[in-house]
Order: structure tokens, then sequence, then C-alpha cells
């Protein structure tokens, strides 16, 4: 029996020969190829940003490498840290396409692009996933609570390198939920000018 191969190195996972050609011939290669750390666990600052982040897209491809890419949404956390080396969500019925789900019976290699926009941040995640419908504990554990939506299966996504990009060309949006607060201090302050305009013209008129 042949000795199996050995893991590919994260750095080969990033970049491929024909990337690694382009940044020689653009003048970067040097750059990274001196970095010698590469981050392949999840630590306590990504579970943290994972905990805030409600959207991500997920790309695959077909065995024949025909490239898709999907948008998923949900609440707060719903991309959830399994372990150091594992993310999961839960699958809600859609449009029935099922590219995703055909894509990864065939060819289980996988992207995460998964942004922060109010703070114009994004991280990247290369690795493998698989879809699992038959495993009620794992289902449970990836629920929603509260959430609309049917879960028809999970989406396990096993990390094998990540990284992380600056902010540039990133255009800061916000969210519902994160402007709620400072438009709730607005009305507030509506409120009491409104209350204390009243109370003048009150005043005026009690003295006319």
């Amino acid at each position: 029996m042949p000795d199996e191969l050995p893991p590919p190195k994260p750095q080969d996972i990033l970049f491929s020969s024909s990337v690694k050609a382009a940044q020689e011939r653009l003048g970067s290669r040097t750059m990274f190829a001196q970095r010698t750390e590469w981050r392949t666990e999840i630590t306590e600052d990504v579970r943290q940003y994972l905990a805030a982040i409600d959207m991500f897209f997920i790309a695959t491809a077909s065995r024949d490498g025909q490239p898709y890419v999907q948008h998923r949404g949900g609440p707060p956390g719903f991309l959830t840290v399994l372990d150091e080396r594992t993310l999961g969500f839960a699958d809600l019925g859609g449009n029935r396409q099922y590219i995703t789900v055909g894509n990864l019976a065939e060819n289980t290699r996988a992207f995460l692009f998964v942004p922060h926009l109010a703070t114009r941040q994004r991280l990247k995640f290369w690795g493998r996933a698989r879809s699992v419908e038959d495993d009620g504990v794992l289902l449970a554990r990836l629920a929603m609570r509260g959430y609309p939506g049917r879960i028809e299966r999970a989406v396990i996504f096993d990390v094998e390198v990540w990284d992380s990009n600056c902010q540039s060309h990133i255009t800061a949006r916000y969210s519902e939920a994160e402007i709620a607060p400072a438009i709730d201090k607005l009305v507030a302050r509506i409120k009491e000018l409104e209350a204390e305009v009243a109370a003048l013209r009150e005043g005026r008129s009690g003295n006319s």
C-alpha cells in the first residue's frame, strides 16, 4: 500500500503554482514567500468576530470547475464555531436549486468570504465542506432559535487555512440592529426638545 501524501502546506492552498507565477511576475512573490506563519486554527478573536456576523458567502465548484457563490444569512452567530478547525451552519430551505449541495457531493473544496461591513473587516477561509442531513444532534446545535425557516441540512466546513484583508475599498454599511441604538437616542432627544418647545409655548400663552 503506497504511503499517503502529506497534507498540502497552507500557502500552497492559498496560492496555486499559477498564482505564485503571477506574484513573481507582478513583484509580490518575495513578500509572501517570506511569510512563515499561516493561520490554520480558529482563534478567540475569530470566535468573537463570527459571533457578530449575520451574513457571509460560500463558494463551491462542480467537478469540472464551474464556480458558484451563494449568500447565506441569519441571526448574529449563525455561522457557528464547532471546534478550533471546524465551522458549521444550518442550511435553510430556499429556491430549491441545490447548486451548493450538488457541488459538494462531487467536489468538497469550498471557500468562505465573511465580511463585517460596519467595521470594514473581512475574513477568508479555505477548506473542505460537506452537507449533513441525518444528524439530529448536530442540527439542533446549529438551529437558529426563533429564526424563521425550515432547516434542511447542516453544512460543515473544515478549515484548512484562513486569512484577513485590509479595509481598503470597503464601504461601511450598518444593519438595522446596529443603527437602532443611535436612532433611539435621536428619537428620545427629539421628544425632549418637543416637550421643551411645548412648555415654552404654554408659558408664553399663559403670560399673554
